[in-house]
């Protein structure tokens, strides 16, 4: 038998045997076993470097064992031995020479990797080994005499067997070993003629079988070894790698003791954190290096090792000259066989960064960024605070008055240092303990503690409001702002919460600024059923409509030249089942801020347009618009939507709007209403001569109406200047092709002088009051032109 060697020429022998044995590569996964002795990677290369080495090493033994193996088959034939069986013996020890040759030059200098080549001449080796042997059997074994054929069937048989599992390793060079072997002994058993002897050949083929899935599997296995043993040097060397990485340049420092606490282990970074020399470190334990740092920054070290359990995330704070640094130390024990503890290894890391931003996240969470002042989150818990001690107090909340326009026109550069000039004068103003607190945009708030009498919170706020409202200095400019303050004193011993005194301040704030601003409003219960009139109010208008609570009610305009009905004006009525009849000066305000307007005025829009083109077929029906509904991009969509719904001719539709709605965005709103204008809506502007800046709009838009304001109406007998004022607006009404409607009729001598005034139109309680629109039709249908006023007749 022998092992291949690297050293004799390369040949594609044993392919063919190869060939017969793959039926077996079902059972073998032979093409799994083999692939990794074709592979050009480096890892396949060191897997075949081991398996050829690994039979290498046995090379001298199956060498001596051929050459045995052949000098015993010699001595099986004497005395008359062939003369073919010398050449035989001549080429098997010459074989066996160039083996040992090859061995001997590879054997004390084993290779890292070998290529396939080198397998694939191992294999050449192998297979022609395995062919001199098949000679044997082949020229003299059907001829030798039985004693003789039992010799040489067990050498063959021995060898076959022994070879295959000695080259297993190289799973390619043993496929081909046995397949020779195997084919020249079954040929051999068919020469003799022996019926016998071809079951001895089939049982030969089988125990053959067995003989390559063993070596196949042995290969595999030996093979799948090798690339764990390789995994685990590579994970061992990264690890090495790594750790020593580590302990060079980490900020951690790994450290670990004996049971007493001296130091024998540690990265660099230790002795670095503890400003000591490895000389120190060899000579003194962990614990007495800390408190030589500082006093206390063992204790908590020394009680995590008393308790004799892992510990984690300890902190230690200790001082380094004016320095002060925060360690986080880790730590587990060491035990022997017998449980006993014999030392702690852990981990020591400087977190002071770490500390220091947990702190200045801790400041901004509970610090306003712009101002320096409290914020929300702060106010609250000194808020908790104040109340859990049972001291009367007071919480001042106040807006800015009219913060937004300075925003709006000098940018929020300017307006964020107004700010900062508020917050200084608001913080100059309060008493030693107060609290100072931003709560967003322009809200501030000022916490009173200990302070038993309103009256003090009341002289607090009136003197920030006399502070604030001094001028400031700002690139030239000298800018002003005022102040409304919210006043809400508590006992400290109600149930009163924090949420609750919240609202009670802003209860009052609102008020203040609702009745005038520039001024402050102390909170009582009057002021609590008033904001739950308007909760209620703002409540129960999402319902409104849904329910069928909302309806119009509808006021006649009326030709003053012809006595007839020419238009009605819709006005919304609200019956509310709990509040009773609910005005509009109450909830569209409310409806507006609660942004529930738009819901509300695509109803009445659809509702009038659905009117006038059924039961008011033939008048104009006017139509009061928000502000906030002319902002809206989609309100023309909206009216072109309920023209086509209700196939109403646009210019029986009048939107009567007000000066108020220029007040944001001009250009805006001037574009809004020209393209209501080009659907051919009648577009009025109500309340005329009461802004401050009428005729500019009247020039920058073609209104169709103008509506007289009551209040010029109602003086209009009283005072020469209202009669001048509405004979004006008659004939610059007149003079730009408007038309002209006076509201708040009430007397047959008003409507004499609104005639004479060259006024077009009334509407007023004189002419009829709103009616619902069957009372309006039993109206209309009662009114004619003999009830027109004397005073007014042709």
């Amino acid at each position: 038998m022998n092992t291949p060697s690297t050293t004799l020429p390369h040949r594609a022998g044993g392919s063919r045997a190869a060939g017969l044995l793959a039926g077996l590569s079902r059972w073998a996964r032979l093409p799994e076993t083999l692939a990794v002795y074709a592979a050009a990677d480096r890892e396949s290369g060191q897997i075949r470097a081991a398996h050829l080495h690994s039979v290498m090493r046995l090379t001298p033994f199956m060498m001596a064992a051929n050459v045995c193996s052949g000098a015993l088959m010699v001595w099986a034939f004497r005395p008359e031995v062939p003369t073919g069986m010398w050449a035989w013996l001549a080429v098997l020890y010459t074989l066996a020479a160039a083996a040992m040759w090859g061995w001997s030059r590879t054997a004390r200098q084993p290779r890292a990797t070998v290529s396939a080549r080198a397998i694939r001449r191992a294999t050449w080796h192998a297979g022609t080994l395995a062919g001199v042997w098949a000679v044997l059997p082949l020229c003299w074994f059907a001829q030798a005499t039985p004693s003789q054929q039992l010799f040489m069937a067990t050498l063959v048989t021995g060898m076959l067997s022994a070879g295959g599992f000695v080259l297993s390793p190289l799973a390619p060079a043993s496929l081909v070993y046995v397949a020779v072997y195997t084919l020249a002994a079954v040929g051999s058993l068919g020469q003799t003629g022996e019926p016998l002897y071809i079951g001895v050949a089939m049982m030969l083929f089988i125990y053959s079988s067995i003989v390559v899935i063993g070596c196949m599997s042995a290969s595999r296995k030996a093979t799948a070894l090798l690339r764990s043993q390789a995994q685990a040097l590579r994970q061992e060397r990264m690890m090495a790698v790594l750790l020593h990485d580590f302990e060079q340049n980490a900020s951690e420092a790994l450290w670990e003791t004996r049971v007493d606490g001296r130091i024998t282990h540690h990265s660099p970074r230790l002795a670095e954190l503890l400003g000591v020399s490895d000389v120190d470190l060899a000579e003194r334990s962990l614990l007495a290096l800390l408190e030589q740092l500082s006093p206390n920054a063992a204790v908590p070290l020394r009680a995590a090792l008393d308790a004799g359990r892992p510990f984690k995330n300890v902190r230690l704070t200790v001082r380094r000259g004016e320095v002060t640094r925060h360690w986080s130390i880790n730590g587990k024990r060491l035990c022997d066989e017998d449980g006993r503890t014999t030392g702690w290894r852990g981990v020591l890391a400087d977190v002071t960064d770490e500390v220091l931003g947990h702190e200045r996240l801790e400041q901004l969470a509970h610090t306003d960024s712009l101002t320096g002042l409290a914020n929300r989150l702060t106010l609250h818990e000194a808020l908790r605070a104040s109340l859990g001690q049972g001291h009367a107090g007071a919480l001042l909340t106040l807006d800015l008055d009219h913060f937004k326009t300075i925003n709006d026109t000098l940018g929020h550069a300017v307006g964020d240092e107004v700010l900062k000039v508020s917050s200084r004068r608001l913080v100059e103003c309060v008493r030693a303990g107060d609290l100072v607190a931003r709560l967003g945009g322009d809200e501030f708030a000022v916490l009173m503690r200990r302070t038993a009498d309103p009256a003090e919170a009341i002289s607090l706020a009136q003197r920030l409001i006399v502070a604030l409202q001094a001028p400031i200095d700002f690139g030239g400019r000298r800018l002003r702002v005022g102040a409304s303050v919210g006043v809400a004193p508590h006992d400290g011993q109600g149930a009163i919460g924090i949420d609750e005194l919240l609202v009670h301040a802003d209860m009052a704030l609102y008020d203040a600024k609702e009745t005038g601003r520039g001024r402050h409003t102390l909170y009582s219960p009057a002021l609590g059923e008033h904001s739950r009139r308007r909760l209620a109010i703002e409540q129960g208008l999402r319902q409104a409509i849904a329910l069928g609570q909302l309806s119009l009610h509808w006021q006649p305009k009326v030709d003053i030249a012809s006595w007839q009905v020419v238009g009605a004006e819709a006005l919304l009525r609200w019956d509310h089942p709990e509040l009773g009849r609910v005005g509009p000066a109450e909830f569209i305000p409310i409806a507006e801020k609660s942004e529930q307007i738009q819901h509300i005025g695509t109803w009445v829009l659809q509702e009038a347009c659905r009117v006038a083109a059924s039961e008011l077929r033939g008048l104009t029906v006017s139509v009061n618009v928000s502000p906030a509904q002319l902002c809206d991009g989609d309100y023309t969509a909206r009216v072109r939507q309920a023209l086509q719904a209700c196939r109403l001719d646009p210019t029986h539709l009048e939107l009567e709007i007000t000066e108020s709605v220029f007040m944001d965005d001009v250009n805006g709103a001037l574009e809004q209403l020209h393209a209501l204008h080009q659907l051919g809506v009648r577009i009025a502007l109500d309340d005329f001569g009461t802004g401050y800046s009428s005729l500019a709009y009247l020039r920058r838009f073609p209104f169709d109406t103008l509506k007289i304001d009551r209040a010029f109406v109602h003086e209009l007998l009283l005072r020469h200047d209202a009669r001048a004022i509405v004979q004006m607006i008659s004939e610059l009404a007149a003079t730009l092709g408007m038309r002209t409607i006076a509201e708040g009729v009430e007397t047959p001598a008003q409507l004499e002088a609104l005639r004479e005034a060259g006024c077009n139109e009334v509407q007023g309680y004189m002419v009829s009051a709103p009616r619902p629109l069957a009372g309006f039709n039993a109206w209309r249908r009662s009114f004619a032109a003999a009830s027109r006023p004397e005073s007014v007749a042709a």
